[in-house]
């Protein structure tokens, strides 16, 4: 039964009670109605924090079945009841809030691309998108999702990729830029070609990171629970002195009907909700509410290089044209000879020309080049032995070009580092995280130096994979909670070791992602400064409902031990109090900036 219907019954025996009370003048089957609906539930949470009691847990709802039993004891029957609604209508509640915090995740799986227009020779056919294969070639029509994740080979348009990256302006897709599965196509139709099945694509990992989020229980949801223990003691405190002073039972039952742990109950996992939904709005989803959690709290963060604080992608450095050959037509006659090769090298290339010579008779030879016609002269571009030179004594990645059988020179590449790296490291310098690593397998001279520029306060190089597990294991308890990014299949065991994984998941691997609490979807490394950022101010939103729960509790407990608040009004109060709590959990949806706009606007 859902707490929807659960919460409509209490109402529907309520008015049966009521009915045979005012109506029929049957106080007594009132009382009957509602002692048996309220034992009944007492019983269940009884069973259920006997559970809780049972796993090493101590909860709040030890509150709320006194709270029913003491009001029937005293013959409270009506304040019974209203702790009844109070109950059932706050888990609606929570129902509500929760659904109205997480649409935005939501609206991935309701968008979920069924179909594909797959071309076939001449023709054009509907086809379910499970059954797309690497290389079929699609049509996007206007407004269309991409079904895939591929590559544009005919026409150009605008793809709105706000669901996965959080970029709000619509990106410009020409030939041969990539395509993210359920980016939306804007006014235009185009051709491309699928690089990825369906299931392996962006759209598809995403859906499936967000079902694992709404799957997995947050261990934090209860943050009241931490506070159980004095909270319950301060409310039988209070009741018991109330009664001692008084000598009226009824006054113990009355500081119980306030103490109802109801609003404390729902301020955590709202405002875990509402932060994960934000979150997802800047491309950035979290799995779990523990992750928020220890992410909030984080105190040092390990970064793999190839791909997280460096790009990833091997970019043209350098140009050395022998005598007769200039930088620009060395640069192009090689891209040229290039354009068809499926060579990482190769695409470094063709993306630093902007206008490619006609080719034919590519050929490639794995290992060592590729031979090819470019614009009438016979090129050979590929390593030093391919084109028979002397190999550079360089750091960097080189390749060598032959013109019509002459020596014409050297192209340079390296992997450079990320523009937005060192922001993100002062951001969360400035965040108080100054434990910052840097773990990459990568030599320690060219580690060091991209450390130094970054910012990062500590290197380890040439670390295979379990030497970034032993690093991790080894940061002392003082120094944690540690978090891991990175992109790569070998950054995987890494990422599940560390107290909170992040994964640069635009380009990374998907075992690398499926491996991670937090998925980055969007190529910028900013994103981890903000995960943390929003984790902090979701966990700040949470802990400040809880504690405006428990405060205004406390009151309306002293208050009520003086006998001015009746139990039947003290439990409507309960309503008043679940409304505060659940909309200062709300205000983790929304950032410090959002607040203080919104603030501006209403004065």
């Amino acid at each position: 039964m859902t707490h929807f219907k659960k919460f409509a019954m209490t109402l529907l025996i309520g008015a049966v009670a009521l009915i045979s009370e005012f109506m029929f003048d049957r106080p007594r089957l009132a009382f009957m109605i509602i002692a048996i609906t309220g034992g009944t539930l007492a019983f269940l949470m009884f069973v259920e924090m006997i559970k809780t009691l049972r796993s090493g847990k101590y909860g709040v709802d030890i509150l709320a079945i006194t709270a029913i039993v003491a009001t029937l004891l005293v013959n409270e029957y009506w304040a019974s009841l209203m702790i009844l609604i109070m109950l059932t209508g706050g888990e609606s509640l929570e129902d509500y809030a929760q659904k109205k915090a997480g649409q935005e995740l939501q609206s991935l799986l309701d968008n979920t691309p069924r179909t594909a227009h797959k071309l076939q020779g001449d023709q054009q056919l509907d086809v379910a998108v499970d059954t797309l294969e690497i290389g079929d070639h699609l049509v996007i029509k206007p407004g269309e999702i991409v079904p895939a994740d591929g590559r544009v080979i005919m026409g150009e348009s605008t793809f709105d990729e706000a669901s996965l990256t959080g970029e709000a302006k619509p990106m410009s897709k020409k030939v041969g830029d990539e395509l993210m599965s359920g980016s939306v196509n804007g006014d235009s139709s185009v051709k491309m070609v699928v690089e990825k099945r369906a299931e392996d694509s962006q759209y598809q990992l995403i859906i499936k990171l967000v079902e694992e989020s709404k799957e997995k229980p947050a261990r934090f949801v209860r943050l009241a629970d931490r506070y159980a223990v004095p909270f319950t003691l301060i409310a039988y405190v209070i009741g018991g002195i109330a009664w001692w002073v008084s000598g009226d039972p009824v006054r113990f039952a009355q500081v119980l009907v306030v103490a109802s742990p109801c609003p404390l109950i729902l301020a955590a996992p709202v405002a875990l909700v509402a932060g994960m939904s934000r979150s997802s709005k800047s491309g950035i989803v979290v799995k779990t509410g523990t992750a928020v959690e220890k992410l909030a709290e984080t105190k040092t963060i390990a970064f793999d290089k190839t791909g997280t604080i460096t790009k990833g992608i091997l970019e043209v450095t350098g140009v050395a044209p022998v005598d007769g050959f200039s930088e620009v037509e060395l640069l192009r006659v090689a891209a040229s000879a290039e354009q068809g090769s499926a060579h990482i090298l190769a695409r470094s290339l063709v993306q630093a020309v902007p206008q490619l010579l006609p080719v034919t008779d590519l050929k490639e030879i794995s290992g060592q080049g590729i031979t090819a016609t470019v614009d009438g002269m016979q090129v050979k571009v590929g390593n030093a032995r391919f084109i028979d030179v002397p190999e550079a004594k360089t750091d960097t990645t080189a390749i060598y070009v032959a013109i019509d059988g002459k020596y014409a020179g050297t192209i340079y590449f390296s992997d450079t580092i990320r523009p937005e790296a060192s922001k993100t490291i002062a951001n969360l310098k400035a965040q108080g995280i100054t434990d910052l690593l840097m773990v990459t397998g990568d030599g320690r001279t060219v580690a060091e130096a991209i450390a130094e520029e970054v910012g990062l306060t500590e290197v380890h190089a040439r670390c295979l994979p379990q030497d970034k597990l032993t690093i991790l294991t080894s940061i002392p308890k003082e120094k944690r909670p540690v978090t891991m990014v990175g992109d790569g299949v070998n950054d995987a065991p890494a990422l599940t070791v560390a107290d909170v994984g992040i994964a640069m998941g635009a380009h990374g691997s998907t075992a690398a992602s499926e491996s991670a609490d937090v998925v980055i979807l969007k190529d910028d490394l900013e994103r981890v400064a903000e995960a943390v950022m929003i984790s902090r101010e979701t966990m700040k939103a949470a802990k400040q409902s809880v504690l405006i729960g428990i405060f205004v509790c406390v009151f309306l407990m002293i208050v009520a031990s003086t006998g001015v608040i009746p139990a039947l009004f003290g439990a409507m109060l309960q309503e008043v109090v679940d409304t505060v709590s659940i909309l200062s959990a709300l205000r983790a949806k929304k950032s410090a900036k959002q607040k203080q706009h919104s603030m501006i606007i209403q004065n």
